[in-house]
């Protein structure tokens, strides 16, 4: 038992050693476009945040469940359970921010479009318009535009500038308007502030009936989530009672494990697919 705490408490501290002195991977960009994990970071504002981190937080997250209830409960079955589960809680934490942070994005870029619209029919050149965003546009989106202003003040390149800017904000109602943008920007649009107040009126009528479909359908979620994490939670319960939580340290209690943990993940995952509200995908990025 002391031979495999240390190894697993050792196995931890080396992939933190890790995460902490490998250098940062660049960001691709091009027609590959970035990996699936980045772009999970990047929509959830944590751009700073390496694929590599993320997978060593899962790791150790899993040590440390693993850990704990196997001196809790002595049965490594059920410590390898949760250990399971606990890999996947900061994925979890991370996909719960992206879809907060795409909500609250949602609901600001009418008034980040309306902002920019008045700045082009004030005079503004396109990219003093947007640098602008970065003092007065919505709270969430002035360090992006902030970062624009800096980009395109260092290299005096509009069309990198904004993909700069779309990568940051890896939002597809930002793909849409930074597009829009750089086709204005390249053949001339007198249109432009029409075309960005009928975008901003599509928006609010958008946002304002996804927010009355995600009201409706929360307690439907909330109880489905609690439906699915009740049994964990009663066999966590159970590891407080060593001689009930030993019998699954046989080979039957390993297949009810396995049998089980596989229901939940299916009817979780259908649960999402059920419920889950049309996403707009990032077609143009």
């Amino acid at each position: 038992m002391g031979l495999a705490v240390g190894l697993a408490a050792g196995a931890g501290l080396l992939l933190i050693w890790l995460a902490l002195t490998a250098p940062d991977a660049p960001k691709p960009r091009g027609r590959g476009g970035p990996s699936r994990v980045r772009e999970l970071l990047a929509r959830a504002g944590l751009e700073q945040t390496t694929p590599a981190g993320l997978f060593v937080v899962c790791a150790v997250s899993a040590v440390v469940a693993f850990l704990a209830v196997q001196v809790l409960s002595g049965t490594a079955t059920v410590a390898a359970a949760f250990g399971l589960l606990a890999a996947y809680l900061p994925v979890a934490l991370v996909t719960g921010r992206a879809r907060r942070r795409q909500r609250e994005l949602l609901d600001v870029w009418p008034e980040a479009v309306d902002n920019l619209a008045s700045a082009v029919r004030a005079g503004l050149s396109l990219p003093e318009a947007l640098a602008s965003l970065g003092g007065r546009g919505p709270v969430p989106l002035r360090p992006h535009f902030d970062a624009f202003a800096a980009d395109y003040q260092l290299t005096g390149r509009f069309g990198d500038s904004l993909d700069g800017l779309k990568e940051g904000l890896a939002d597809p109602v930002g793909d849409r308007v930074v597009e829009g943008l750089r086709v204005a920007r390249e053949v001339g649009g007198g249109e432009l502030g029409l075309v960005l107040r009928n975008l901003s009126g599509f928006l609010r009528d958008d946002a304002r009936t996804r927010s009355e479909l995600e009201s409706r359908q929360t307690w439907t979620v909330v109880g489905a989530r609690l439906a699915v994490a009740a049994p964990w939670l009663v066999l966590l319960m159970l590891s407080f009672q060593r001689d009930v939580i030993s019998r699954y340290s046989s080979p039957e209690g390993a297949v009810v494990l396995m049998v089980g943990g596989g229901l939940t993940l299916v009817a979780y995952r259908l649960m999402v697919r059920i419920g889950r509200l049309p996403v707009e995908s990032r077609v143009l990025r």
